[in-house]
């Protein structure tokens, strides 16, 4: 049976991810870390859907965790044929006060934690000679600059690298390919956002709005379908067109 492995997968965009493909019919192992949501996700998607779903508690960031989890795939003949990075953290802060500990954070969840996850899990989909992999990056990474999320924008610039670094080492079997989006109506998002800081961003937007979750999901499942199957090392931007600011 072929799974989907999504990490971050209980909460926010990555909750999303997991129902846009539930209703896909794809099978899922869901890796969350705090969330208290995954076993209520688990029974509602498989319920509602007639599919398989695996919740693993993992943070992404320790090896121990993602060991435990290449072993309970192992032991349970589970097929990764798919991954979607969405595994991330922000921590939004004025400039003056980033520190070093909240930028190696960032760095160890959004870029070497999906760094070592994708390399046990593309290992395994290259031996199968099959595999799709999303990374899920951000227009953080490529147009938009904040520097109160200087730490995650670096994060995600680097995610967008490691991308294409993926597609040339697990070629030609497995396609990796990154989606970045804009600003995305998400609740970690729009908590305690200022509604005159989302009409400012709104005017930068070429559709004058932000956009909705399945919005980005609809393009992660595209790319990871055989209709997308000449698609790899690429970084799909979804933000309703946007320029810099």
């Amino acid at each position: 049976m072929d799974y989907c492995l999504i990490t971050g997968g209980a909460s926010g965009l990555g909750e999303n991810i997991s129902r846009y493909l539930a209703s896909k019919k794809m099978n899922l192992i869901i890796l969350y870390n705090s969330s208290s949501n995954s076993d209520n996700l688990k029974e509602e998607l498989e319920s509602k859907f007639g599919i398989s779903v695996i919740t693993i508690k993992c943070d992404i960031s320790n090896e121990s965790d993602i060991e435990n989890v290449v072993s309970i795939i192992k032991d349970n003949g589970y097929n990764i044929k798919y991954l979607v990075n969405n595994a991330a953290v922000c921590y939004n802060a004025i400039y003056e006060d980033k520190n070093k500990e909240d930028f190696m954070k960032t760095l160890e969840v959004n870029l070497v934690g999906t760094f070592l996850i994708s390399r046990r899990i593309c290992d395994m989909m290259y031996e199968n000679k099959s595999g799709v992999v999303v990374n899920i990056s951000s227009n953080n990474s490529t147009s938009k600059y904040y520097p109160m999320t200087l730490d995650y924008d670096a994060s995600k610039a680097g995610l967008n690298s490691l991308t294409h670094n993926l597609a040339l080492q697990y070629a030609p079997y497995v396609r990796v390919n990154a989606v970045a989006p804009g600003y995305i109506k998400t609740p970690s998002e729009m908590k305690d956002i200022d509604e005159e800081f989302i009409k400012c961003e709104e005017e930068k937007i070429f559709v004058n709005r932000l956009g909705e979750m399945e919005e980005v999901s609809s393009v992660i499942y595209f790319l990871l379908s055989d209709d997308a199957s000449y698609i790899n090392n690429q970084i799909i931007t979804v933000d309703g067109g946007t320029y810099g600011g």
